[in-house]
């Protein structure tokens, strides 16, 4: 429900701002552990512009949390390093599915659109750079 939720929200504002849905490559996994994994696989058999990591991490009453959020920020950052492409962290690190919610089109807005900006955004500057 709330990745789900993430997800329609990073592709309807990709779609706003004239991306075409061929263009717009989507692979699911499992969990959001592998967000890493997933991305470092598009990156070596697709041609993307940037790639947007969309996950939901709930606290729960172990240290897992915390373990699973540390390995897929350094994870996403270190494939955006390997492949020098933009690969955005869209995981929300939520403490219940409440604030899960209200940050995936609930009172907090959708941070899903948040990070097809951020997409967006970085993209255009490694193009300008490159130019």
């Amino acid at each position: 429900e709330v990745t789900e939720a993430l997800y329609n929200g990073a592709y309807q504002l990709l779609k706003k701002y004239n991306a075409l849905e061929e263009n717009i490559v989507t692979v699911q996994v499992p969990g959001s552990f592998e967000l890493t994994s997933g991305a470092d696989l598009l990156l070596s058999f697709k041609q993307v512009n940037a790639v947007i990591c969309l996950g939901c991490v709930i606290q729960g009453e172990t240290r897992h949390f915390d373990f699973i959020c540390n390995s897929v920020a350094n994870g996403i950052s270190q494939v955006s390093i390997k492949h020098n492409k933009p690969v955005i962290f869209g995981v929300l690190t939520t403490d219940n599915l409440q604030q899960a919610q209200d940050r995936a089109g609930g009172k907090h807005g959708n941070k899903g659109e948040e990070a097809a900006v951020t997409a967006i955004q970085m993209a255009e500057i490694k193009r300008t750079l490159a130019n």
